[in-house]
């Protein structure tokens, strides 16, 4: 495969997987509808594409995230590697965090903010301006950022550990292993271990299957891992742990996003347009424009079961349009504020 194509591949997928993760946030049914029979079944048909097919989106992050780091990774590199994701994680990390504490002191002191956002009123303190920086206490998703920055700092043991392929497959499998029978670490989730270590090992040793042209015996096989990947999930393995990172949930979760790279051909993707480029900055703030479409939108709106499935289904180009729009202005007019909040990128 052509750099070029590779690269407009790869956007081609962020922005999907950023799609898919505005789903993920996007359930309004029971706010719209309450505690309703009609609500519940509403959100069920909500929930099964946002918490089931769209919960591919955040492995596939990291999928992509540990193979463009370990791609052209050397341990001579580490310094290098670390010093560009500290501007383009660590820092957009801490200035987010802080932004959303910020703007939900703010909104609290507002009142028909405050009647939408229901925290009541939030203090301004250091204490709660530290935990919000550190701890995503007021954005959350940036859980995935938050792993993603711990993940990174393992990046040389990973690195040393798939460098072999036989010990690269053997901590794959461990961690597997850990994941299947419910164990946990301290800090770093072990399912998101496994996609970063994946990805990584598939940037050490298969490149060839990563960056190969698509070919049909890439359809075939990526079909057949959709198709176990479907088929397992769900499955009660026999001493396998339960929940939210069950071993079936997670092997779904990986065999879905590598079969779907194998079965799209690249060439077909045509040039990624500039709204399909800006996936960071539609991921920090798709979760306030979700929040505040839903819960706006709950408190004037008719509660019929087709409004929320409509602004449900629509969502995602809503925050597409105004994150693009909002982002052209920043990077007119305030350049330096758009570089910071974006990473660099």
């Amino acid at each position: 495969m052509e750099e070029h194509k590779f690269r407009n591949k790869i956007t081609w997928f962020t922005f999907f997987f950023s799609i898919l993760v505005i789903w993920v946030h996007s359930y309004n049914a029971v706010l719209f509808l309450g505690g309703t029979k009609t609500g519940y079944r509403t959100d069920y048909l909500e929930r099964f594409l946002g918490n089931t097919v769209a919960q591919i989106a955040v492995p596939g992050f990291f999928l992509i995230s540990s193979y463009l780091f370990f791609r052209t990774f050397t341990m001579e590199r580490i310094w290098l590697k670390w010093n560009s994701r500290i501007r383009s994680i660590l820092v957009p990390y801490i200035v987010w965090n802080f932004l959303y504490y910020l703007g939900y002191v703010i909104g609290s002191r507002i009142p028909v903010l405050s009647d939408i956002i229901g925290k009541g009123k939030i203090p301004f303190t250091i204490l709660l301006a530290s935990e919000a920086v550190l701890d995503y206490s007021y954005n959350y998703v940036f859980w995935y950022l938050n792993q993603l920055i711990l993940l990174v700092l393992l990046a040389p043991l990973i690195y040393l550990a798939v460098k072999r392929k036989t010990i690269g497959i053997l901590l794959i499998s461990a961690i597997f292993a850990a994941v299947y029978l419910g164990k946990t670490l301290l800090l770093v989730n072990l399912d998101a271990l496994l996609y970063y270590s994946f990805g990584a090992f598939m940037a050490v040793h298969g490149k060839g299957v990563a960056e190969r042209s698509w070919n049909k015996k890439r359809l075939v096989i990526g079909m057949i891992l959709l198709f176990v990947g479907y088929f397992l999930y769900g499955y009660d393995f026999p001493g396998a742990a339960k929940g939210e990172v069950a071993a079936s949930a997670v092997i779904f979760r990986l065999f879905v996003p590598v079969s779907l790279w194998l079965m799209v051909p690249e060439g077909y993707l045509f040039e990624a347009k500039e709204w399909m480029k800006q996936n960071f900055f539609l991921y920090a703030t798709h979760f306030a424009m979700v929040r505040l479409i839903n819960k706006t939108g709950a408190f004037l709106l008719p509660p019929v079961p087709a409004v929320p499935i409509g602004i449900f289904l629509i969502m995602p180009g809503i925050c597409v349009f105004f994150s693009y729009q909002i982002s052209r202005l920043l990077k007119k007019f305030l350049p330096k504020i758009w570089c910071l909040l974006n990473g660099g990128r």
